[in-house]
């Protein structure tokens, strides 16, 4: 890492002023996709990792820092990296997802990703954006506050980095290659780890896990960020109470809860009090399911908080996560959620809307004949009864450097087809879903609504949506079919949660309020990898305003080539 420092020439009154010095700091990090042999569950496979490391290193940086990630890549795939949750204000190529603003690294290449962090503390994550890599290529990121500015919550003794991810036994791109061939859901994973480790599971009661050593009478902010590909988990740990102080690195009014809610995707800062007697007390990891006939990894990974003074032989103080299905849970810490709305930390949330937006949101049937495991037919999935189809030319590539018949712009503002969309199954099976590659355009900072309709063609499912270039705010939920004329009266626009990837509750709606302030192409999907790879997704493209500042950099000298792709499978989607 280098400082660089300015110094600022302030003429006051006609008196030149010296002495007042701004520090600017630029991180630098190299991030070496290797493959590395690793053992979980009692047996060995290799995995694609970051300098040989699972979780990959965490990314350190405070607000106003200019980031610097080399990326080389050294693995037989192609591969790109998200800074998931990171604005990327008119750094849209640094963005990451494949095909949407950038063509992927391929082997043996390099790409150094630029970006400065605007306006955003916390915790957010990175991850690789192209076929299934990020179950094991991901790792945190950490924002600190400027220099000498400090938190809105009392200020831990120590921080720690809690990720929770998925492990498969298998190798996850056979796992996902053959589910589509077949056209079935791919096997769920084998387990949840908590910071790489599983701990003990049935079949492996050997499994190491992960231990959290704190002092009594402290308070710890643990970073919490759920990587795993496919589930949303409940995070708990016996007779403690957890803080809530932020979400998606925006601060919210803190709430005491013995459980947390996070989905892929999300991350969740909390303080923890040590206030109990000497031992060690189990933190678990779950799953959260409403939909009975969706597989789920039911095994619960497990760590533990490890007091000091207590003996490595005294017995772990157990705790009982939720029922899979435990709605009630769920429901109340995401109703708890209220950005802080403080003078210096304000909501600003849009008060008026330039774009009404409503997208239906869930899975369906298409034929496919060559799918004789799934009897003729293949899962997909769809926004607005459109199932996205990844392009061959990256979407921002093909924007900026006007390369035609990649995308059209017609992308849907409203179902194209009306139903009962949270009707039992089976009565809507025949709503059609076509393929295409579609955007919705935006002029520079419009403001929009964007309301998200889960469906229940299949069954009702949870959502977690992300929305890549963006912050935006939950203003209000439901249960059932959303009503544009009573619903939008019981809106929250004070102080609702700031967000960039929230969950569409089952067989229910979302309402999100941004403004599109930041040009360029930018991805919009649920945050289950499966459900993305079978294509919900799509994307926002927003124009250039007036002037530099609201334009688009230039790319890159080094962004991989559109002229240098090579042959991909449909693997690489």
């Amino acid at each position: 890492m280098e400082s660089c420092w300015v110094r600022l020439l302030v003429l006051l009154f006609g008196v030149l002023v010296l002495p007042a010095m701004v520090e600017c700091r630029v991180r630098h990090y190299k991030f070496n996709v290797v493959m590395k042999n690793m053992t979980r569950l009692c047996s060995t496979k290799p995995i694609v990792t970051v300098n040989g490391k699972l979780p990959g290193p965490t990314l350190y940086a405070r607000e106003g820092d200019n980031v610097l990630v080399k990326v080389a890549n050294h693995v037989k795939y192609n591969v790109t990296i998200h800074w998931h949750g990171v604005r990327q204000l008119r750094t849209g190529w640094a963005d990451g997802p494949a095909y949407i603003t950038q063509c992927p690294i391929q082997t043996g290449q390099n790409f150094i990703y630029n970006f400065t962090i605007t306006g955003q503390r916390g915790t957010l994550l990175w991850h690789a954006h192209i076929l299934w890599l990020r179950v094991t290529l991901h790792g945190a990121i950490v924002i600190l506050p400027k220099r000498g500015v400090p938190y809105p919550f009392p200020k831990p003794s120590k921080e720690y980095v809690i990720i929770l991810a998925e492990w498969w036994k298998s190798d996850t791109e056979t796992v996902i290659n053959q589910a589509m061939s077949q056209g079935l859901a791919p096997n769920v994973s084998d387990a949840h780890t908590i910071n790489g480790h599983p701990g003990p599971v049935p079949g492996c009661p050997s499994e190491r896990s992960y231990t959290l050593p704190v002092e009594s009478g402290k308070t710890y902010l643990l970073r919490i960020v759920n990587a795993a590909l496919n589930e949303e988990l409940f995070f708990k740990i016996a007779q403690h109470n957890l803080t809530v102080v932020e979400v998606d690195a925006t601060y919210v009014k803190p709430f005491q809860t013995d459980t947390i809610l996070i989905t892929p995707g999300q991350t969740t800062n909390v303080l923890l009090t040590t206030n109990q007697n000497a031992g060690k007390y189990l933190i678990t990891a779950s799953t959260f399911m409403e939909t009975a006939i969706v597989a789920i990894d039911n095994v619960t990974a497990s760590a533990a908080v490890h007091y000091s003074g207590t003996l490595a032989s005294a017995s772990t103080v157990l705790t009982k996560p939720p029922p899979q299905n435990a709605s009630a849970v769920a429901n109340s810490f995401n109703n708890a959620l209220r950005s802080l709305n403080s003078k210096k930390y304000p909501a600003k949330v849009p008060k008026t809307v330039d774009h009404n937006l409503f997208f239906t949101v869930g899975l369906g049937v298409n034929p496919c004949p060559t799918c004789t495991a799934g009897n003729g037919s293949r899962v997909v999935a769809a926004v607005n009864n459109i199932s996205f189809v990844m392009p061959t030319i990256a979407l921002l590539q093909a924007h900026v450097f006007n390369i035609s018949g990649v995308f059209t712009t017609d992308f849907p503002g409203n179902p194209p087809t009306t139903y009962n969309y949270t009707a039992t199954p089976p009565q809507n099976a025949s709503v059609p879903t076509m393929n295409g590659t579609k955007v919705y355009r935006l002029p520079y900072n419009a403001t929009v609504q964007l309301v998200l309709q889960d469906t229940g063609i299949i069954a009702p499912e949870t959502h977690p949506i992300h929305l890549h270039g963006f912050n935006f705010f939950g203003v209000g939920k439901g249960v059932g079919n959303y009503d544009p004329k009573k619903d939008p009266k019981k809106f929250n626009l004070v102080d609702p949660v700031e967000r960039n990837t929230i969950g569409i509750p089952s067989g229910g709606w979302i309402a999100i309020r941004f403004i599109a302030d930041n040009p360029g192409v930018w991805f919009l999907h649920c945050h289950l990898e499966v459900h993305t790879t079978w294509g919900l997704k799509m994307a926002f493209l927003v124009d250039n305003g007036k002037g530099p500042k609201e334009t688009l950099l230039p790319p890159p000298s080094d962004l991989p080539n559109v002229d240098h792709l090579i042959m991909r499978t449909t693997s690489d989607y």
